[in-house]
């Protein structure tokens, strides 16, 4: 008997995959386009993909939504976003609706955490609590799910809150394993620990690790940034706590179907 594919998740680079899910097509966090400029600073942050992404904004397949968890550039990426179709329709953050508007964008529905979006029948997107990324201002998680399947998948690109709380327990969480930290503000991306604490409390069938990518950096920020652990440290723990999570680990480019 052959397997039921629920789910199909490709990843680009960083943050960027394509998530397929109740008979959707969704682009996640896109950077397509070179450079990454954080505020339009070169001197502050300035980064390349080292492999190009399997796609450019032209050789993506037909996309149903556009998904955007931060407001940052390393999440929306205007080069990128400035070159897709503004009639997609988009799920973003408060802090990213100023952006993905002024590019004209058509169809934008802003969720705030806590707040729901349906897609057709059978897709309900939650947005959670993600991390503070500057003073007064949380960025957004999501749950994802397939009110058909069951099937769910949890998104944090950055940090969990502690008492995180989502409805339905994901199959799948897509989060960092390797952290880091800044000066003054600390813990910035969660470490192999605080991933082990998460995969214990939403117990997924599934852990994809994000915000991996082999990229060039210059300018300041790189010299401030600490990396906290690695995913083979990450692996260790994992086994060692016996759990029954798997870890999947996909190269650039390549597409994990999961059920």
């Amino acid at each position: 008997m052959s397997r039921i594919i629920a789910m199909k998740l490709t990843w680009i680079d960083l943050n960027t995959w394509i998530l397929e899910l109740s008979g959707q097509t969704l682009l996640i966090d896109p950077w397509l386009v070179d450079p990454l400029v954080f505020y339009g600073l070169p001197w502050l942050f300035r980064a390349c993909h080292v492999i190009p992404p399997r796609y450019t904004p032209e050789t993506l397949p037909p996309i149903d939504l556009i998904l955007i968890a931060q407001g940052q550039d390393d999440h929306c990426h205007k080069p990128t976003l400035a070159r897709l179709d503004r009639s997609i329709p988009l799920v973003v953050c408060p802090a990213a609706a100023a952006v993905v508007q002024d590019l004209g964008f058509t169809q934008v529905t802003v969720l705030a955490p806590g707040e729901v979006h349906q897609i057709g029948d059978r897709l309900l997107i939650t947005a959670v609590p993600g991390a503070p990324t500057q003073p007064g201002v949380v960025e957004n998680g999501y749950l994802l799910r397939d009110q058909i399947t069951g099937m769910t998948l949890y998104y944090e690109p950055h940090l969990s809150p502690p008492d995180l709380a989502i409805e339905y327990p994901p199959d799948v969480v897509l989060a960092p394993v390797i952290g880091q930290t800044l000066p003054l503000l600390g813990q910035v991306i969660m470490g192999p620990q605080q991933s082990l604490e998460l995969v214990k409390k939403l117990q997924p069938r599934y852990f994809v690790p994000t915000s991996l990518g082999t990229i060039t950096q210059s300018g300041l920020l790189p010299l401030l940034i600490q990396s906290v652990g690695t995913v083979a440290e990450f692996r260790e723990l994992l086994l060692a706590a016996e759990l029954q999570t798997q870890l999947l680990v996909p190269n650039p480019g390549e597409t994990l179907e999961l059920g």
